[in-house]
């Protein structure tokens, strides 16, 4: 029979082991089921120092490769005569199951400074969602506030403006050098109704300069004097279809127009509903219409005034996407008793993100013009080319710009600082 001494050391054994390994699981504090802290990257048409310096409880990145949470805000100018904000809120990693949306309006009303904090405030509130699966979930305090409440129900809803929006305008311009001087001024007068199913808009615009120019004792004068008068009304069909009618006015001493008069009947379709307008949109819209051209001066086609019909086609391209931004539009159009005399233009614009830290931009512009029929008879003078007092013919106009942005260093860095 074993010894009773040899059975007790092996039991001290086990038992030393079951100490060792099980009890600290039950006494040792569990680790919280929680993920990492927010890396947050924003991209958007703001203060984003004063969203840093508002929103520091979160890591703010420069580059959104290294971000595990992603806020893209795009705007658009609203009914109210300010912007619409729309905030999508993207996981990465071990937040990819969390999406958020937002969106913050702002009017014609509010200072910058209202603004940009009702948009950290609308960046808080979607970042909730992340803040409660993230390490911060214990230090959150919620609270709801009552204040303000009572008095929001309070509010006698009926606009007395109707959702009319009005804006007058004014600014002067003067420059001087030895041998040239210039002065300017434009004043001017926009009103805007926009709601869901109608939008009205009125533009009133009056501009004078003057300029002089001085060579070998000649002094060589300019005025160039115009005005114009627009107006559009402009219905919703369905999510999809708009139909409006476009009427003006105008005169410009540098385009030879002693007074033109118009109106385009339009319609327009856009491939994606007008909700989504802010991400992406394809847009087709047609005009075909009537203007009517009393000239200043005979023309080259020995008019003293003339009526056209004519009409045109155009093409929106839009979008907006975490690797960059995409814009792009065509323009046709010509007469329709002689579709020879025609003008084509096309505007680009794109900015890609080409990896970390490195951002592309490219923009492009032609315009082929075979439509002017509205230039004077006989050669322009020297005074004429060196003050651009009157248009000048030609057959096309080109423009093109690129532009590379690389920034590196710290990824992370919170701190705001502005002093000298």
């Amino acid at each position: 029979m074993p010894k009773p001494t040899f059975r007790l050391s092996f039991t001290r054994r086990r038992l030393s082991l079951f100490v060792l390994i099980i009890l600290p699981i039950f006494c040792y504090p569990q680790k919280e089921d929680t993920k990492g802290r927010l890396k947050l990257f924003v991209d958007c048409n703001c203060e984003k120092s004063y969203v840093r310096q508002e929103i520091d409880f979160v890591s703010h990145v420069r580059d959104q490769a290294q971000a595990n949470v992603q806020l893209f805000i795009y705007d658009i100018a609203n009914g109210s005569g300010g912007r619409t904000y729309k905030l999508d809120f993207k996981g990465i990693g071990e937040y990819q199951d969390v999406v958020e949306k937002g969106s913050y309006d702002s009017n014609a009303n509010m200072t910058a400074d209202d603004i940009r904090k009702g948009l950290v405030k609308a960046i808080k509130k979607g970042l909730l969602r992340f803040l409660i699966d993230s390490d911060l979930a214990g230090s959150i305090d919620y609270r709801v506030s009552n204040s303000g409440l009572a008095k929001q129900q309070d509010i006698d809803f009926d606009d007395p403006w109707n959702n009319w929006i009005f804006e007058v305008y004014g600014e002067a311009e003067m420059k001087r050098e030895s041998s040239r001087k210039r002065f300017e001024y434009e004043v001017g007068f926009e009103s805007d109704r926009v709601t869901e199913k109608i939008r009205i808009r009125t533009d009133f615009q009056l501009n004078q300069a003057t300029s002089e120019f001085v060579q070998e004792e000649e002094t060589f004068t300019s005025k160039r004097f115009r005005y114009s008068l627009d107006g559009s009304v402009v219905r919703s069909l369905s999510d999809h279809w708009s139909a409006g009618m476009f009427v003006g006015g105008r005169h410009n001493t540098f385009t030879n127009l002693d007074f033109r008069y118009y109106f385009d009947p339009a319609i327009e379709y856009n491939i994606f509903p007008y909700n989504e307008v802010l991400r992406h949109e394809i847009v087709f819209a047609y005009r075909i219409g009537y203007f009517h051209n009393d000239y200043i001066e005979s023309t080259i086609f020995n008019k003293t005034s003339e009526g056209i019909f004519n009409h045109s086609l155009d093409v929106q391209f839009r979008f907006r996407q975490p690797w960059g931004n995409l814009y792009s539009r065509l323009r046709a159009s010509s007469f329709l008793n002689d579709f020879a005399k025609n003008r084509t233009q096309f505007f680009g614009n794109v900015s890609v993100r080409v990896f970390k830290g490195l951002a592309a931009r490219f923009s492009g512009r032609m315009e082929l013009i075979q439509d002017q029929i509205n230039l004077p008879a006989g050669s322009a003078s020297i005074e004429d080319v060196l003050l651009q007092q009157k248009q000048i013919a030609t057959d096309f106009e080109v423009g093109f710009s690129v532009g590379l942005s690389y920034t590196f260093g710290s990824a992370f860095n919170n701190v705001i600082n502005t002093r000298l």
